[in-house]
């Protein structure tokens, strides 16, 4: 009897895939512009398909631009993939403190613990308050330029906000950059950020043999940073060692996480809180800046949808200065707005990670240290995954029978971003200022054309300069 007994091929290897054509030693890299690598992936993915390989000096990486295989992948995380060992590399080597986002392990599940009780959606409600008052400040300041006709650098504006929520609810300082302009923290992180995603990024690690004034400079921000830092730890721990009342109702998440960490057994020490109010400044300020900046230019370019969204405000949470955290979560239509341009404009537009043991992604199979890239905006703009899905669409995330697992803006699995709440939130209460006391006469870029998209540490656009007009 002849065997009928069906061969199946085995798991395919990083080799076999398709991809571009690499060059001797630099492999793909010259065709990569850092600024835009995040669309020279999708393109490549629309040529090659959703797993293609792609060939760096350090040797190739699995890029993976289907949405499934991506939940998949993150939901592995931490037992299978980390974060690229190079960028804790690169940020221990610069003396950052490590916070939840490079921690792996053990570590990140006890520092995980300790983060996510700070931003627990209680702790950002008691909070919520001073978020309202930061707001007020920047109505003023708009205010005051739609009086002048003032043009308004809208991202510039808009971090100003982000960071003045952030110092305050991460330890409690109100540091106002609003009235009083940029502080010497942020001026910090403005030059650390880029220098993370720049040397994670580099062939050769030029800067530990030959440093450049850019590197010297970056060296004192990260030593300032440091001691900044380190002080509003000392001084919270200090605090809170002379007052009973903190620990157990703590008044800002360095409290909340200074008393999470004191609890036995909970493996986390004042540096890794160190790191953990770092990371929140590094993270909340352009992250969420960056979403709000597309969010209002996205709506400007679609009258219709702007004008749904204001009369919900008008409706719902019309006046800034008696505005209750509950007006904020029926806010559903501008909540369907954010989620609509985090899909089109996702500040991680790309996720790197590196495989801790064997394993197979799709059908092809992935060695210890192998990097797999995942393209995360591929399916938000996939037909498949969206219905005209390069419309800007907000409906389709009030109707229940649309799947919207494809959009991954907060990341997905067991490090989903903790603090999608907060971002959330103040989003929202940006856009009821906003829409309740301004009509947007303009956001425009200086060519007049589509903003560019930058990748510096996120995704961003170039320079948008917005005009306002008082209502009323």
């Amino acid at each position: 009897m002849p065997d009928t007994t069906i061969a199946f091929a085995g798991p395919r290897l990083l080799a076999d895939l398709p991809g571009p054509r690499p060059a001797p030693l630099f492999g793909n890299l010259l065709q990569m512009d850092r600024a835009r690598v995040h669309r020279t992936m999708e393109d490549w993915s629309r040529q090659y398909g959703p797993l293609f390989r792609v060939s760096f000096p350090r040797g190739d990486l699995l890029a993976v631009a289907d949405s499934e295989l991506i939940a998949q992948v993150l939901r592995e995380r931490p037992a299978t993939f980390r974060r690229p060992a190079i960028t804790t590399e690169v940020a221990s080597e610069m003396g950052m403190p490590p916070g939840v986002f490079e921690a792996e392990g053990a570590a990140w599940r006890n520092q995980r613990r300790m983060v996510m009780q700070a931003f627990a959606p209680q702790a950002v409600k008691a909070y919520f308050p001073s978020l309202v008052e930061v707001a007020r400040r920047l109505r003023r300041r708009w205010e005051d330029a739609a009086r002048s006709g003032r043009r308004i650098d809208l991202g510039a504006e808009l971090r100003l906000y982000t960071v003045d929520i952030v110092a305050g609810l991460a330890f409690g300082s109100d540091v106002n950059t609003i009235e009083h302009g940029d502080n010497a923290i942020q001026r910090h992180l403005d030059r650390i950020l880029p220098a993370v995603a720049r040397r994670s990024l580099a062939p050769f690690p030029y800067w530990r043999y030959l440093k450049l004034p850019r590197d010297r400079d970056l060296e004192r921000s990260v030593a300032a940073t440091r001691t900044a830092v380190d002080a509003l730890v000392a001084q919270a721990a200090a605090r809170m060692r002379q007052e009973a009342a903190p620990a157990a109702q703590p008044r800002n998440m360095l409290e909340a996480m200074l008393a999470a960490a004191a609890q036995e057994g909970s493996g986390v020490s004042e540096r890794d809180v160190a790191g953990n109010v770092l990371t929140m400044l590094l993270a909340g300020e352009d992250t969420t800046s960056n979403s709000l900046a597309w969010l209002i230019w996205l709506l400007h370019r679609h009258p219709q949808a702007l004008a749904r969204a204001r009369a919900e405000v008008l409706a719902v949470a019309p006046d800034l200065d008696t505005l209750a955290i509950e007006q904020v979560d029926r806010l559903d239509f501008v909540e369907a707005c954010a989620h609509e341009a985090l899909r089109l404009k996702p500040p991680a537009a790309f996720i790197p990670l590196e495989a801790l043991a064997d394993t197979v992604v799709g059908d092809v199979q992935v060695t210890r240290g192998t990097i797999v890239w995942c393209v995360m905006r591929a399916g938000s703009l996939d037909d498949a995954s969206f219905a005209d899905a390069a419309a800007f669409d907000p409906q389709r995330w009030l109707d229940d029978a649309v799947s919207k697992k494809a959009s991954m803006p907060f990341g997905a699995g067991p490090r989903t971003c903790p603090g999608r709440y907060l971002a959330l939130l103040e989003i929202k209460v940006a856009m009821a200022m906003l829409l309740a006391r301004f009509d947007i006469a303009d956001v425009a870029t200086g060519h007049g054309g589509e903003p560019d998209e930058k990748m510096g540490f996120v995704m961003e656009p170039e320079t948008l300069r917005m005009r306002l007009r008082l209502r009323g």
